[in-house]
């Protein structure tokens, strides 16, 4: 994955590609230092309510306008559980309890890892956020197209989970 850094944070010297622990990786030639990019870790939550999976109809890109599991960027420092409860209000609204971890997702050359929690209402009430053009609750036999490339992969895992976390 291509970086839009030009100059070493060290030296400010011009960066150069070079073959690295088996990457093509930004380096420089004058001091030795290595640009190693990290992931952007980012939460999802799925939940149901009134016998239907509640989700956000998203009011940012990627896919503006499409309805998609509440989610969002966990925040530097932040304890990840802690980010999924807080997306879920801010998107939804909702108070939730963490009732298991579904799944961790990537794929190659995407900077994001995804993790993704099932969970269970505890209060609040179903209102879209800031970020949200509307927020409501769908029967799984009737969702809306999903958006993204590991959605129909986290609702099966959930789905094979669900016997276990649902009373």
């Amino acid at each position: 994955m291509p970086t839009n850094e030009n100059f070493c944070q060290r030296c400010a010297n011009p960066l150069s590609r070079k073959l690295i622990d088996g990457r093509q990786r930004s380096h420089c030639p004058a001091c030795g230092f290595v640009l190693f990019l990290d992931p952007k870790v980012a939460v999802a939550i799925l939940t149901m309510r009134d016998n239907g999976l509640v989700m956000v109809k998203r009011g940012v890109e990627p896919h503006l306008g499409k309805w998609a599991f509440p989610s969002g960027f966990v925040d530097r420092g932040e304890i990840v559980e802690c980010a999924a409860r807080r997306e879920m209000k801010e998107e939804t609204g909702l108070d939730v309890a963490l009732d298991a971890l579904i799944g961790v997702y990537s794929q190659e050359d995407s900077p994001v890892v995804l993790i993704v929690y099932a969970a269970r209402v505890t209060g609040g009430s179903l209102t879209p956020g800031h970020d949200a053009e509307d927020a409501r609750s769908f029967p799984l036999a009737a969702l809306p197209p999903l958006p993204f490339p590991h959605d129909a992969r986290i609702l099966a895992d959930w789905q094979t989970l669900r016997p276990t976390t649902q009373p």
